[in-house]
């Protein structure tokens, strides 16, 4: 009898390890998400509301953006982060500025994300 109780406690014990035992020297990943780009285009980021993919509405389409940036090799995550000057409208420059709050608070995978959406209507 003694050994039948001697056993279960020794597998009680086993069986209760903690869980940062198990996972001693491992090292847990994020899940990841791919964030998209139309998503927040047309989403947080609100930017529908002037850009439209191949005409101009408000701000510039989609298709003059992408093919001044590429054409002049200008960085729109650059611009996004108010860290560049205008290069397809300078002159809606000041329209453009209240939306920067928004465009701030994004992540660097955001604004790459928003970016590559943009890029896409590239011809």
């Amino acid at each position: 009898m003694k050994k039948v109780a001697f056993l279960l406690a020794i597998t009680f014990f086993i069986s209760c390890k903690k869980e940062s035992q198990e996972d001693f020297g491992k090292t847990k990943e994020k899940p990841t998400t791919k964030v998209s780009g139309k998503e927040i285009f047309e989403g947080a980021g609100n930017c529908i509301a002037c850009h439209q993919p191949s005409q101009k509405i408000i701000g510039p389409s989609l298709q003059e953006i992408a093919k001044i940036y590429k054409t002049k090799n200008g960085n729109i995550v650059a611009f996004l982060k108010e860290e560049s000057d205008p290069l397809v409208d300078p002159s809606q420059y000041d329209i453009m500025k209240t939306n920067f709050a928004i465009t701030k608070m994004m992540t660097d995978e955001e604004l790459q994300a928003l970016q590559d959406y943009i890029y896409s209507f590239s011809k």
